[in-house]
């Protein structure tokens, strides 16, 4: 236990990190391709563009960092005094600062969000703006003399030290070693987090003072992943040998490095070949002097050859260290590979991978496990979620008035994943709940969506259900649906209850929010806000369309004293997951009464201009009537 959760913390701080990075990523590149054409011993020297270069490093990205790390921690607000905090470690050193920027950003962003907090409902009316200016700039300002004057030589010290202690293992050969360290943590859970959190701030001093630096091909390097993959091309098995071809294209030319972790986790042996791969790599890259003058984001064989400098020599070394990592990992993995008894389960590795990183994988559902044709003659469809309570209603709501246009005489239903009937003949549900529901009713056509509200799945599945359906006279299911518990809805939706204009740093402070409401309103027992970020932890509450619905799991139905909403219009959005959130609505559902309205909700909801008049709102009852007139 104790285990976990050290590794969910690491997890946590190294996404951190690099969300602070990642976002700027563009100017990271921008700077190199600047500094690559135009410094003297660049493509093309020029002597008055090459003055962008210095500015660019040493104030544009460090800011940019400071600001982007406020703006995580609290909103815009965070991220001005987060800049301006920023500021005095910039002047405050002759280095870059974005290690400074790292500190400084958040701390702006945390102490600014603590200022918030205290004066909240304590301002008269009328002072708002006085207030809020001035106590970010005070705040700031102050800030940003702490930072000038203590931060920014800590700091300065400490960077020193790494770049001399990376000097170090250059001269002692002993740089190849760090591949012991970095390749099983980005298969593992943080390969973000290394690269864009640690790496490219110290190379970009590196590529400052010498031109270009090694510790950008450290993570970057696509030749381990592309050796394994390879082996697996030659020696794998059942699906994992008919996937590696396209997985080594995706890895090696895209730079989607993710897409090659499963390969591993299905022979967890295989990270030897990944460490040997990338130590390697290194060697070789050392040994001939490789390196970049930018940063290579993603990890593409194609932004490698653009971020190398302009001579013979580097793209020598360069394309060594690729093709020899991919070499050593691939004569390593063939061995693995052939010696072993192989798994051929890479839809359950995706799925340990996806909960290794602590976040939803992109690449995850590129492994989903491949199913026959739709069956003919369907009569049961059923939509399925963790409780059975928002997501899968939503849902069904939309499938169902979907398949009323097309004349279908199909049964569209929803529930939790733990009551889904045997005789369901097509379930859906979210991507990530999709094993669950396969478990339960393994016969059963499974469809995997990431979109309630607007899925391209519903409109191809009624595609394929108006060609292959025989009409039939089977008797219409009572549904646990909008048609059924409809004798009370009065006090499901309260003018009270609808809240404009919000603004949340976290998906966890927004979540919480609308549980408080529900808590206040009488809806649900207090323990059901912590359900509520459970099962937005668990599931993405996220419904598409700009659109979220935290409800709770289905263990805390029984919390639940009454059926009630709230509505939260967050004009400027929270990020849930990367999916931008501009409309919130809080659910707690029992015995079905809150269905009528959710279904409303939902079939509002898919529209997006509903979703626009619904954000721009400017009272309650104008947001109410929007969602009432669906």
């Amino acid at each position: 236990m104790a285990q976990s959760n050290i590794k969910v913390a690491v997890q946590k701080f190294g996404n951190f990190l690099s969300s602070m990075v990642m976002p700027n990523i563009g100017a990271f590149i921008a700077w190199g391709l600047i500094t690559a054409l135009f410094i003297p011993t660049g493509f093309f020297p020029n002597e008055s563009l090459a003055k962008l270069v210095d500015p660019m490093v040493k104030y544009l990205l460090p800011l940019l960092i400071g600001y982007t790390g406020g703006k995580l921690v609290h909103d815009q607000r965070g991220g001005v005094v987060g800049a301006i905090a920023t500021m005095g470690v910039i002047v405050g050193s002759d280095i870059p600062m974005f290690l400074g920027a790292m500190i400084m950003g958040p701390l702006g962003g945390y102490i600014i969000k603590k200022f918030d907090q205290f004066i909240e409902g304590k301002v008269k009316t009328g002072f708002e703006m006085l207030i809020n200016n001035f106590s970010a700039g005070i705040l700031g300002g102050t800030l940003a003399i702490l930072a000038f004057l203590g931060v920014s030589p800590a700091v300065d010290g400490f960077t020193g030290a790494l770049v001399v202690g990376v000097d170090w293992m250059v001269a002692h050969g002993l740089l190849p070693l760090t591949s012991i360290l970095i390749e099983p943590a980005k298969i593992l859970f943080l390969n973000n987090a290394i690269n864009h959190g640690i790496l490219s701030p110290i190379g970009a001093e590196q590529i400052r003072t010498n031109g270009q630096s090694i510790l950008l091909l450290l993570e970057t390097n696509p030749g381990p992943g592309l050796g394994i993959l390879l082996a697996y091309c030659f020696f794998g098995k059942g699906t994992a040998k008919q996937s590696a071809p396209g997985a080594a294209i995706i890895h090696f030319i895209g730079g989607i490095h993710e897409i090659y972790f499963p390969y591993v986790l299905m022979r967890p042996l295989l990270i030897v070949a990944a460490i040997l791969g990338g130590m390697s790599g290194v060697f070789t890259f050392v040994l001939l002097g490789g390196g970049l003058q930018a940063v290579a984001s993603p990890g593409s064989i194609l932004a490698i050859l653009a971020a190398t400098p302009g001579n013979a020599g580097s793209y020598v070394a360069n394309i060594s260290g690729v093709l020899v990592a991919a070499v050593v990992s691939f004569i390593v993995g063939t061995l693995i590979l052939k010696t072993g008894k192989q798994s051929e389960d890479l839809d359950e590795a995706a799925r340990k991978m996806q909960e290794m990183k602590g976040k939803k994988s992109s690449v995850a559902g590129s492994f989903a496990k491949q199913q026959g044709e739709v069956p003919v003659n369907v009569q049961k469809i059923v939509f399925a979620c963790d409780a059975g309570m928002g997501s899968s209603a939503m849902g069904a709501s939309l499938l169902r008035k979907k398949v009323k246009q097309a004349d279908l005489n199909i049964s569209v239903t929803n529930t939790a994943i733990s009551n889904i009937p045997d005789d369901a003949q097509i379930v859906i549900t979210q991507e990530e709940l999709t094993p669950r529901a396969q478990n339960k009713v393994p016969g059963a056509y499974h469809i995997s969506v990431d979109n309630f509200l607007s899925s391209p799945e519903y409109d191809k599945l009624i595609n394929q259900l108006k060609n292959d359906h025989t009409t039939s006279n089977v008797e219409e299911e009572k549904e646990v649906s909008a048609e059924s518990n409809t004798d009370s809805n009065d006090g499901l939706l309260l003018e009270e209850n609808v809240f404009l204009n919000q603004h949340f740093s976290s998906k966890e402070e927004a979540i919480r929010f609308a549980g408080s409401v529900l808590v206040k309103g009488g809806y649900v027992e207090e323990n059901y806000v912590e359900a509520m970020i459970e099962r937005d932890n668990m599931t993405s509450t996220y419904m598409g369309n700009d659109v979220a619905i935290p409800h709770g799991t289905e263990e805390a139905k029984k919390n639940v004293l009454k059926s009630g909403f709230t509505v939260i219009q967050v004009p400027e959005g929270v990020d849930f997951d990367g999916e931008k959130v501009r409309l919130i609505f809080g659910i707690a559902g029992k015995d079905g009464t809150h269905l009528e309205i959710l279904s409303g909700i939902a079939i509002t909801c898919s529209d997006m201009d509903n979703i626009e008049q619904m954000v721009h709102a400017k009272s309650a009852k104008e947001l109410m009537a929007i969602i009432q007139s669906n």
